[in-house]
């Protein structure tokens, strides 16, 4: 039985490996450290941000791992530029929040589908 969840967990590691996973496909509302609010949007193989100002940036990107650890969930994701993030999925519970950290694991966005939150609030939701 292990040997065949290990081999769908490869398999499906493979199907995933280029493209973006569906858990974190579509809209999102982020906040920044500073308190920022942004929305993102995340494609296939593309993402934007665009800022309270209306200024919008994309970025290619393919997703490079995923990890699912007692429940939670992290996708990592690398920018045609190089730089890596990982979209972590704290609480089990809950695939409606998120964090997105940098390569140095420090947070860039509190990310919900619902409400602009903060760092400090997404661990309170538990």
């Amino acid at each position: 039985m292990k040997k065949l969840l290990l081999f769908f967990s490869i398999l499906s590691l493979l199907l995933i490996a280029c493209s973006g996973s569906d858990v974190y496909r579509g809209a999102w509302k982020a906040t920044d450290a500073q308190g920022g609010k942004f929305e993102l949007v995340f494609d296939a193989k593309l993402f934007s941000v665009t800022d309270s100002t209306g200024k919008k940036d994309d970025f290619k990107y393919s997703q490079n791992s995923v990890n699912i650890n007692n429940g939670v969930s992290s996708y990592g994701i690398q920018l045609s530029d190089g730089r890596k993030y990982e979209i972590l999925f704290p609480i089990p519970s809950n695939p409606k929040v998120a964090l997105l950290k940098d390569e140095n694991n420090v947070p860039v966005f509190a990310i919900s589908r619902d409400e602009y939150m903060k760092y400090e609030e997404l661990y309170n939701l538990k």
